[in-house]
């Protein structure tokens, strides 16, 4: 498909975001938060950090609940406004444009591309064939070091490029990220959207008449026909559409709009751009092609609260208010207990009937933390080993303690206990400064 190159409206706001998105993506890697990459999902260490927020192992749930939210916001709003993320912000599409711009800027228009194509093989077209393909190539790694560098911090990943100590996974996912970014983008393109990604498929599930989406108004256009400007239509017996085709030519999948909704279409607005400026040419009104409802083109009235989206909505609201709460309560230190298997419980010199547990204290926060250790749910119990212990930032500390009751003071042959770990200097009131694990205390079989 030779897509040809429309301005307008729809086509600012694909710029726009298209480096809005792009801005993001290669420039926040490179972002320094207090002496350290802002984002930085460091699988080595097995950190995550999110500028002052550090994330550790047991808490990717909270990614895993952040792409679920994710996800049905995309539904949303795909019921309410149509494939949107699909003709604005899908890495696909917008990949595909910025390779375009450079096929462009280096082939010309769609009319020289075409030119080209069928020209036969010589010292120029390979000149600019090969110019085309080296700058795609350059944008394609470009893109998987920066990828990469989302998981390797990226001064680490510039020297070792340097220095040509590149590891065997960074060079592979370099590669790998940046030739799948080539095929798809350079070559696929639009075959990704018809016949790889499953979004188009279930599309219509979320689809209703009050949806917006790209429709051509056949009332108003039909019957087609070319005319000169200034030609009464109607009296010619002709609709508005003057048949010119431009909405065919500008259309990234090669779809003809005015054969009514189909799954390839990713609602990018290039049709309607392009109907508009020859409307325009022509002294006739826009939006023979537009953002539309079904129920407004057969001149009904578009129901935007409807109990489908007001459902979503409460959904979303739920959804997002269970994540952020929980997100806001991720506690700044983790303490996990294991028992001894080996031995469940023993009788000690003293007549004491004695328990064995192994600590692990993590401290999660970027600075040297101070614990104290207690038990709750043992009556008058003997503590043996440490239970104050110093930790630096990030530091897991493994820490073999006993707890031993007088079998006088035990009613059950178990019981439920909380290790309380609590951080020093924190404030009674403080939710994140105590942190408490349940485990047993047993006396008997």
């Amino acid at each position: 498909i030779y897509a040809k190159g429309v301005r307008g409206y729809f086509d600012n706001w694909r710029i726009g975001l298209l480096f809005f998105t792009q801005l993001l993506f290669y420039v926040s890697p490179w972002l320094v938060w207090n002496d350290r990459q802002a984002i930085l999902l460091h699988l080595v260490e097995r950190k995550f950090y999110i500028f002052g927020a550090v994330f550790w192992p047991q808490d990717v749930i909270y990614l895993a609940a952040l792409l679920i939210v994710s996800a049905y916001a995309l539904f949303l709003v795909t019921a309410v406004a149509g494939r949107l993320f699909c003709g604005y912000a899908c890495p696909q599409t917008v990949y595909t444009q910025l390779f375009m711009w450079i096929e462009n800027w280096v082939e010309g228009d769609r009319n020289a591309r075409i030119k080209l194509d069928k020209a036969p093989m010589g010292a120029r077209k390979l000149r600019i064939k090969g110019t085309k393909h080296l700058l795609w190539l350059a944008l394609s790694l470009w893109t998987g070091f920066t990828l990469v560098g989302y998981f390797t911090p990226v001064s680490e990943l510039v020297n070792n490029v340097l220095t040509g100590n590149l590891g065997p996974w960074e060079t592979l996912w370099i590669f790998l990220y940046g030739g799948f970014t080539y095929l798809f983008a350079g070559f696929m393109r639009e075959q990704v959207c018809k016949y790889m990604c499953p979004y188009a498929r279930f599309q219509s599930v979320m689809f209703d008449p009050d949806t917006l989406i790209i429709t051509y108004d056949p009332e108003r256009g039909e019957t087609r026909g070319a005319r000169k400007k200034g030609v009464d239509a109607k009296a010619a017996g002709l609709g508005d559409c003057v048949d010119c085709g431009q909405c065919v030519q500008v259309c990234p999948t090669g779809i003809d709009i005015r054969d009514g909704l189909q799954y390839e279409c990713i609602n990018c607005g290039a049709c309607v751009d392009a109907c508009d400026q020859t409307m325009e040419r022509m002294g006739y009104p826009k939006g023979l092609i537009s953002y539309t409802t079904e129920h407004k083109l057969a001149h009904s009235e578009t129901q935007v609260a409807r109990p489908k989206l007001i459902g979503y909505g409460l959904v979303m609201v739920v959804m997002l208010g269970v994540f952020v709460y929980n997100a806001m309560s991720i506690m700044p230190m983790g303490l996990d207990i294991l028992r001894d298997r080996n031995q469940l419980f023993r009788e000690n010199s003293e007549g004491l009937i004695e328990n064995t547990y192994t600590l692990k204290i993590l401290n999660k926060t970027l600075n040297s933390q101070t614990y104290r250790l207690d038990v709750e749910g043992l009556p008058e119990y003997q503590w043996f080993g440490p239970r104050e212990v110093t930790l630096k930032a990030g530091e897991i500390y493994t820490l073999p303690v006993s707890l031993a009751v007088d079998p006088f003071n035990l009613k059950r042959p178990t019981l439920d206990v909380q290790f309380v770990l609590k951080r020093e200097g924190a404030a009674p009131d403080d939710s994140k400064g105590t942190l408490r694990q349940p485990s047993k205390f047993i006396s008997r079989l």
